[in-house]
Formats: C-alpha cells, sequence, structure tokens
C-alpha cells in the first residue's frame, strides 16, 4: 500500500510535468508579452525600427515563456538535445529575419525610385516641361545651395541662385517630407516636377533650370515654408 502510495507522488512531483503555480505565471507572462506590443502600435507610442525591433523582441520573448512554461523544454533528462536544437534554430532564424530587414530597409532608402530618378535628372541636367525639354546644364559650372527642413520649418527660407546651380533639400526631422511646388492655393511644377519626396535624413538634388521666384510647401504642413529665386 505504502509502495503504490509513494509511486503516484513520485508521478506528481516530477520535473517533467508542470506545476499550477508554473502555468499561471506562464500564462500571465504570455498575456503581459501580448499586450504591450499591441498598446504601443495601436498608440503609436513608436515608430518605424524602433517599434519593429520591439515587436520582435517580444516575440522572442513569447517564445520563451511557451516552451519553458508550457513546453516544459530544459526538464528533460540529460543530454538535452532538444534544447540545443532550439537555441540553435532560434538564433538561425533570428540571424536571418535581422539580416533581411536590414538589406530591404537599406535598399529601400538607397534604391528608391524618387532617389534614381533624382540621380538621373541632375546627373544630365535635361528635364521636360509638356514634352517639351527645358534646360541643358551639363558641364557647366554651377553653385550648389542648400536649404535644411526641420520642424516643419526651412532653413534658409529664400535662396537666390542663377541659372544651372544646384539647390539641395536636406530632410532633418524624422518623418518623410513632400514637397510641392507652387502656393498652396495653385499648386505648379518646377522643370517638370510637381512633387518631390523626401525620407527621413535624406534629401534631393534640384537643378535650377527654370528662372523666376518659386515657392514649395509639405501638403501636410500650413503654409508655404520656403521659395528660391532663379536669376539669368
Amino acid at each position: 500500500m505504502s509502495s503504490k502510495v509513494k509511486h503516484h507522488t513520485d508521478q506528481e512531483v516530477t520535473p517533467q510535468q508542470g506545476t499550477i503555480r508554473s502555468y499561471i505565471i506562464g500564462f500571465l507572462l504570455s498575456v503581459v508579452f501580448t499586450l504591450i506590443p499591441y498598446y504601443l502600435v495601436v498608440y503609436k507610442t513608436l515608430e518605424g525600427t524602433v517599434l519593429l525591433a520591439t515587436i520582435i523582441g517580444f516575440a522572442v520573448l513569447q517564445l520563451v515563456v511557451q516552451v519553458v512554461f508550457f513546453l516544459h523544454l530544459g526538464r528533460e533528462k540529460k543530454p538535452r538535445y532538444n534544447l540545443l536544437f532550439l537555441i540553435s534554430t532560434v538564433g538561425i532564424i533570428l540571424v536571418v529575419v535581422v539580416a533581411s530587414i536590414w538589406i530591404m530597409n537599406h535598399l529601400h532608402y538607397n534604391m528608391s525610385a524618387t532617389d534614381v530618378a533624382d540621380k538621373v535628372s541632375t546627373d544630365e541636367a535635361v528635364y521636360n516641361v509638356e514634352g517639351k525639354q527645358v534646360g541643358t546644364c551639363s558641364g557647366e559650372a554651377s553653385t550648389s545651395h542648400k536649404i535644411e527642413l526641420k520642424n516643419g520649418t526651412a532653413v534658409p527660407r529664400h535662396v537666390y541662385a542663377r541659372l544651372c546651380d544646384t539647390l539641395t533639400i536636406v530632410n532633418l526631422d524624422e518623418t518623410a517630407r513632400t514637397i510641392n511646388f507652387g502656393p498652396p492655393q495653385d499648386p505648379g511644377s518646377y522643370a517638370g516636377e510637381t512633387s518631390a519626396a523626401i525620407y527621413p535624413r535624406r534629401n534631393t538634388v534640384i537643378t535650377l533650370t527654370e528662372p523666376g521666384m518659386h515657392e514649395f510647401y509639405d501638403p501636410a504642413l500650413n503654409g508655404v515654408f520656403g521659395d528660391f529665386t532663379v536669376t539669368p
């Protein structure tokens, strides 16, 4: 009789099985690690790469909770091949995922259609307005001018330049900016382009082939925040 009771007790406390306390802890941790990323996404507490890295981090923590508290990985008798295989698999997956995200992000910034189009236009300095070629400044000496966008303002607000000079508009904000030419109430174009998208910490280069005073603005903001004057 005593041996049967002892045998039954050993089965209840065997390390391969979890206790009610461990299941409750695992459940609560799973809920917390699910609600935190949900809160960050819904209320936009974080954005961009930081948000993505945070979600991936909580996903890894969620994986650890599941395999430790519910699958009881690591409690098996030695040698612990299953634990070693899991760690190796997770490591390989993380390397592949992180490397893939880094490569795609790098290509996105350096090979976007806008950047490629700007580079070709700047190199050739040839533009078309309604099918007619405007401006051929390639090979001519020019001066470079720069306008920096930060906190919704342009510094300097006004630039004086000559034909065939170049104007670089740099976006120092953490959000992308769309530059439209002309006043907001009467949008226009410059050198055949009606707008230019500038990603955070990136820039766009304009070869000044049309004389006159030209304004530009961001539709997401109120009012014109910059202009440039081009003289022959």
